[in-house]
């Protein structure tokens, strides 16, 4: 059994951004959903369940060498639970599941790693949602005792209607932390995020030149420069 494992919906339609598919659409260098995913496989020791449906050889192409377990739900259509529901029943066994959205590119190993965290400091028994005032975020963290139950509603299958029934085996980590709140589900949205993409990235070329300046008192080779430019410290 691992401690940790990843289920991501990456096969909803996406309505509300026209006839491209947001997933796959380009954010800083790569398609969307790779940012999330990313951050899953960084912060779990299982491989990631990734869960596809609409223009699913597209979305397994954007994810060409990544150590994910690609499953297929056929029924996309009928709905996000009916994504769930597959996932569920394909994710391997851990202490802890982490249920996610291909559509938050602003999470990250860091931003997992606290939310496991406070599902552990929780007692691992309880549901853990991030929360911010009244709002409820993504992705949540599910002990292994409580996967059974978000399957048994066959109409309905899932953790919102759950956690809602069974406020007692809910724990709400609260947390400021835009990554659990931020997705993409429109044309604004995306644009706010390639712009702080944007940021992100020309403040990493000002340190990477800042190194490179520093070269001859301080060694080190392009790819331990670009490594180090591309850290996010406390301060930033």
């Amino acid at each position: 059994m691992f401690d940790r494992a990843a289920i991501v919906l990456a096969g909803g339609l996406s309505r509300r951004m026209g006839a491209e598919n947001k997933l796959l659409l380009p954010l800083g260098g790569q398609p969307l959903l790779r940012h999330a995913i990313a951050a899953c496989i960084a912060a779990t020791d299982a491989p990631v369940t990734v869960v596809t449906g609409h223009e699913a050889t597209a979305i397994a192409a954007a994810l060409e060498g990544l150590p994910v377990h690609l499953v297929h739900n056929p029924d996309f259509a009928d709905g996000q639970m009916t994504s769930l529901a597959t996932g569920l029943r394909a994710v391997p066994d851990a202490a802890a599941t982490l249920i996610a959205l291909a559509d938050q590119p602003l999470l990250d190993a860091a931003s997992l790693d606290w939310l496991f965290t406070a599902f552990a400091g929780a007692g691992g028994t309880k549901i853990t949602i991030p929360l911010r005032g009244e709002d409820r975020g993504n992705p949540i963290v599910v002990p292994l005792h409580l996967m059974p139950d978000l399957q048994a509603d066959r109409r309905n299958p899932g953790c919102r209607k759950f956690t809602r029934d069974h406020p007692e085996l809910v724990h709400w980590a609260l947390t400021g932390n835009p990554a659990f709140f931020t997705d993409v589900d429109l044309p604004e949205d995306l644009a706010r995020i390639r712009q702080h993409f944007d940021k992100l990235g020309r403040r990493s070329g000002k340190l990477r030149s800042l190194l490179h300046r520093l070269n001859p008192f301080l060694p080190m080779t392009d790819a331990q420069a670009s490594l180090l430019a591309s850290v996010k410290f406390p301060c930033c």
